[in-house]
């Protein structure tokens, strides 16, 4: 009677899963998960990073290439004149285009965003058109517009309006405005994504205690939606320190920015250890800016804050 009672005993006493074994296979999973994108990044971000790293810190053969003697040379090169003036000139380039680019975007973002629905996929659409070609062939088409043949001098000759034609190309003007053309569509969208989240209560509230459109603007709207500017402005500062090709087909050279000294530096001077010393400062650089906006933006990106 007794081993009957036992042994009923025993099978009502639930049996404890092997925690730790389900863990391993949880465990397991999750890295076999992530390990392809482990791989990729190592393969192809970290080790090339450490390559350059390793080459900033090299000395130029006598017929290029590379003598692996260490030496900080290359980065003390940065403070000649000639590349001090160089960085200077890439920061003031790329602050021009994000300040172009955040004043007329955000408007035409808050266009998008009042629109109604049947509209606002079609403005939506002619933004996102130009990602569709080659951002070197809508270079080109620029070139056909602004050189002196071009189509622009062509009009503004058989209307009388000029004598011979402008100097349109070639210069710093022609390349910010390839510049801002490229990059335009990048701070228009998070513009239009931070807008369209906008709660429009805050609006009313505004409204209704007496403000004025441009109060409610600067203390209402601005703050709400300075994420988005800030997210506009780090999509285009950062892309415009390395667009060379640009400055080469529109700047004619003249303007020459970090981007143009890194590709010179790999591909005619063949002086890699300062190539890479350069592509380094540049990395330190936009480092700087995406920590500097962050700094920035800090106290502005809670909305409890206007509560």
């Amino acid at each position: 009677m007794l081993k009957k009672e036992n042994a009923t005993l025993a099978t009502d006493i639930p049996i404890k899963p092997k925690i730790k074994h389900s863990k391993k296979k949880i465990n397991l999973a999750a890295i076999w998960t992530i390990s392809p994108v482990t791989i990729w990044l190592l393969l192809f971000l970290f080790i090339p990073l450490f390559f350059i790293l390793v080459v900033s810190v090299m000395s130029r053969g006598t017929y290029g290439g590379i003598e692996y003697t260490f030496t900080l040379e290359n980065y003390a090169r940065f403070f000649e004149p000639l590349y001090l003036r160089i960085i200077v000139v890439s920061i003031a380039m790329a602050a021009a285009t994000t300040l172009i680019c955040v004043v007329f975007g955000y408007p035409f973002a808050y266009i998008i965003a009042q629109s109604p629905a049947k509209y606002r996929t079609l403005l939506l659409l002619l933004v996102i058109v130009p990602f569709w070609t080659n951002s070197l062939i809508r270079t080109y088409a620029w070139i056909v517009l602004l050189r002196t043949e071009g189509v622009i001098n062509t009009i503004l000759l058989k209307i009388g309006l000029i004598a011979e034609p402008l100097t349109l190309l070639y210069n710093s003007g022609a390349t910010l405005i390839g510049f801002v053309y490229t990059l335009f569509p990048f701070a228009v969208l998070p513009l239009y994504a931070s807008i369209e989240k906008l709660d429009r209560t805050f609006l009313e509230a505004s409204s209704d205690l007496g403000g004025r459109p441009w109060q409610t603007f600067l203390n209402v709207t601005l703050p709400l939606t300075f994420p988005g500017v800030v997210a506009a402005s780090l999509l285009v500062f950062i892309p415009t320190l390395g667009l060379f090709f640009i400055s080469d087909l529109m700047g004619g050279a003249k303007t020459m920015i970090i981007g143009n000294l890194i590709k010179n530096q790999f591909l005619t001077a063949r002086d890699w250890p300062f190539g890479s010393a350069a592509s380094i400062i540049l990395m330190v650089l936009t480092l700087m800016m995406i920590l500097f906006y962050l700094k920035v933006s800090g106290g502005k990106t809670d909305d409890t804050e206007l509560l």
